[in-house]
Formats: structure tokens, sequence, C-alpha cells
């Protein structure tokens, strides 16, 4: 798998529009054998499948799946129907995510911070479960998990606390995950987290990259990780500022590191005009 994806099953979630549809747009170019699209939006879902299916002239099946991730049920009863009607997937990406960019105290528990917790830092883990098993017991068969997580998992910045709770999350089960697998000897199945910041979709509307962190297209960051996938890579960060953050808040004082992320890179004001999709 380290050159394409062709002849693979490839499941993406949040599929029916932005980076989603490009990952898949990436399948079908590339010749995959199947991609299977989940998603909750029914409309956006049938519109992606069929541009799909035409781009894909009978060469890739499209399989899409109207399914609700925030809900377990609904994802093992899925699950069950990708096995029948498809099979096990070589390659799942965990691509849905939600946001709510406000206080913590006006976050409601049952409309913001549950869901968020369940789709961006539950549901990645529920998915992998379900097809990790089959990955693991074909012995020989190359397969990829790739669990877009967010730089906001990677340090804290107003506005965003449940948001940077959930990919916290993300980034630590997902990493260790990879570390599982090396240690009991399943080299055949690797983990891919990605970190990045800002990207210049409708989800972060609004939002104002920090110094030497412009907001990146959705292109972009669909490239970086589809080769980081494809080539095994354990971590995906970007832009490079997102290290260069990690490195600063690790050996500054927390009150020298809130002064260089606040007042000079400007991240804690990166929030404040957002008014992105929910």
């Amino acid at each position: 798998m380290s050159q394409t994806v062709a002849g693979a099953r490839v499941l993406i979630t949040g599929a029916a529009m932005g980076m989603g549809r490009l990952y898949a747009e990436r399948c079908v170019a590339e010749g995959a054998k199947s991609v299977i699209l989940w998603d909750r939006d029914g409309a956006a879902l049938a519109a992606t499948a069929a541009r799909l299916t035409d781009r894909s002239k009978g060469r890739t099946q499209i399989a899409p799946y109207i399914v609700d991730i925030a809900d377990l049920g609904a994802i093992a009863q899925t699950a069950q129907r990708v096995r029948t009607e498809i099979g096990d997937p070589d390659v799942v990406i965990n691509n849905a995510g939600i946001i709510r960019g406000k206080y913590f105290w006006e976050h409601d528990n049952g409309a913001d911070t549950r869901p968020t917790m369940q789709i961006n830092a539950l549901a990645p883990m529920y998915i992998a479960r379900e097809f990790l098993p089959a990955m693991i017991a074909s012995g020989y068969r190359e397969s990829r998990i790739v669990n877009i997580a967010s730089a906001a998992g990677t340090l804290s910045n107003p506005r965003m606390s449940v948001y940077a709770a959930s990919k916290a999350a993300l980034i630590g089960w997902s990493d260790s995950l990879r570390l599982e697998l090396v240690q009991q000897g399943y080299g055949h199945v690797k983990v891919t987290t990605v970190c990045p910041s800002y990207i210049d979709t409708g989800m972060f509307e609004g939002a104002r990259g920090p110094l030497l962190t412009p907001l990146m297209t959705p292109e972009y960051v669909v490239d970086r990780v589809w080769r980081a996938m494809l080539a095994g890579k354990p971590q995906l960060l970007l832009p490079w500022t997102v290290n260069l953050s990690k490195v600063l808040r690790g050996v500054l004082p927390l009150a020298a590191w809130d002064a260089v992320a606040g007042r000079v890179f400007g991240v804690y004001r990166s929030m404040d005009r957002w008014v992105g999709r929910q």
C-alpha cells in the first residue's frame, strides 16, 4: 500500500462533503475496489455518491451509508451491513468531526459537550473496534487506520475547551493503538494520527490562523494525509509551527508559554471571530 489504494476497500466517515469527499475522490482516482461512504446527511451523501459513481465509470464500487456516528448502536448495525454487503475495509479514515467554538460555560451538556465527545473521540474508537479484528486476522493484508485529530489536542486554547479535550483523547487513544499493534507484532496494520491546525473549510469559518500558521487549504491537507497514510507514517502535524508549539510548550514555564502563545503568536485569540459550521 506504499503507492496507491488500488484494489483496496476504503471506509471514510464524514464523506458527503469537504475533506471527506476529497478523500473519496482520491480513492476513485487510484482505483480502489470499494469506497464506503458514511455520513448522516442523506441528501449530500446521495449527491456525492452519484458524482463518484460517474467518475469511477464502474471501476470502483461506491457504497453510501446514512449513519449517525454519535450513536453506538447505529455504528454497530451499519458496520455489520458493511461486512455483509461489501466486506471488511482495508483502510478506515476517521474524518468526521464537529466543533463548538464558545466558552466552556456556554456549552450545553446535551447539545454541545456530549455530541462533541461522542463524534470526535468515541466514534473513531467504536468504528476501529468494529473493523480492527479482521485487519489483524488477515495476517498479511496491508491495512490502515487514519484518525483525523487536531493541533487543538496538543495545546490549550480559549473557546475550544471541549473540542480540544475530544481531540486530546483521540490523539492519546490513536497513538496508543499504534504502539499496541507494533508491540504485538501486527505490523501490517498501521495507524496514522493527524494533527492539523486550522483548515480553510466551513467548519472553521471566521477562525484566524496564528502567527506563521495560515489557514491551510483542504486539498493540501488531504494530499499530505494521503501520502502519510500510504507510507504508514505514525503521526502527521501540520503545519511545521504545530511542532514548534509543542517544543516551546514543553520547555517554557507556563506563564512564559502563555505570553508567547497569547501575545506573540496570537493563538489564544484565534477563535474570537469563529462562526463556522457546527
